[in-house]
């Protein structure tokens, strides 16, 4: 019979580093003793764990995760506090565009806190799309290639888009933990040669679906943060970067 110290024994023997905390989640997942071997066997063969239990701690929500979406970070919650703080400005209907949205994190947490909000999400993705409607309004979700994807009704009336475009330069992907590049899926991750490709189509493209006074907000590493901040300059906008130390977080901020 599998007990709570044999699962910590065998996820420290994997090379799990929170074994007991990941310990813990995992016995209070599984629905019997064969399904809690199940789960131990997917998470030590390398699955994410957030993957294994099937849901992710975000911003104070339990997020659905499917097999090889991305998994929203603890750092991707500054963007949705810039949204929030953006928000507290705007009234209530303002529209919110979340591209690139793998499962749905961040539009959820804005849609969790700001139910008065017209949340809209974006995905390339087929699983990423499927996932994040799990965990939003399914009709508010929509599949495509960055703008291409969006309902035409949205022109000219975003409020705030926000985008956590993949900023992992390609030569870069095989350095990432294996977590990450064996089971997420790599159009989540390869942002192309400098990892500013996704970026540069975002900003080129994002002024006729913005409101006047609107804010773009993209997620970026601290290396590459001025050369995103170029890019918004380039298409018009007021920049500025934001750092989170407490979570580890980077946006640039363009109004």
């Amino acid at each position: 019979m599998t007990t709570a110290s044999t699962v910590v024994a065998r996820l420290r023997a994997a090379g799990c580093v929170f074994a007991e905390e990941e310990a813990e989640l995992l016995v209070g997942q599984a629905a019997d003793a064969t399904d809690l071997d199940r789960l131990v066997a997917a998470r030590v063969a390398g699955l994410p764990l957030e993957q294994v239990l099937g849901w992710a701690e975000f911003a104070g929500l339990r997020v659905v995760v499917e097999p090889g979406v991305f998994v929203p970070r603890r750092r991707t919650t500054l963007l949705v506090r810039l949204v929030l703080d953006r928000l507290a400005r705007r009234g209530d209907g303002a529209v919110v565009v979340d591209l690139c949205c793998g499962s749905g994190a961040v539009a959820a947490a804005v849609r969790a806190a700001r139910p008065d909000a017209d949340v809209h999400a974006a995905d390339l993705d087929p699983a990423a799309v499927a996932c994040a409607r799990r965990n939003l309004s399914p009709a508010t979700v929509h599949e495509g290639d960055l703008f291409d994807a969006l309902p035409r009704h949205l022109l000219g009336r975003v409020d705030v888009l926000v985008a956590n475009a993949p900023y992992v330069p390609t030569g870069d992907v095989a350095l990432m933990p294996h977590e990450a590049r064996d089971h997420e899926h790599r159009v989540a991750l390869d942002g192309g040669g400098d990892g500013l490709d996704v970026q540069r189509r975002v900003a080129a493209g994002a002024r006729p679906w913005l409101a006047p006074g609107a804010t773009v907000l993209v997620e970026t590493g601290r290396h590459q943060a001025e050369r995103s901040a170029a890019l918004l300059r380039a298409a018009g906008l007021r920049t500025e970067v934001v750092l989170d130390d407490e979570v580890g977080g980077c946006a640039v901020l363009g109004r």
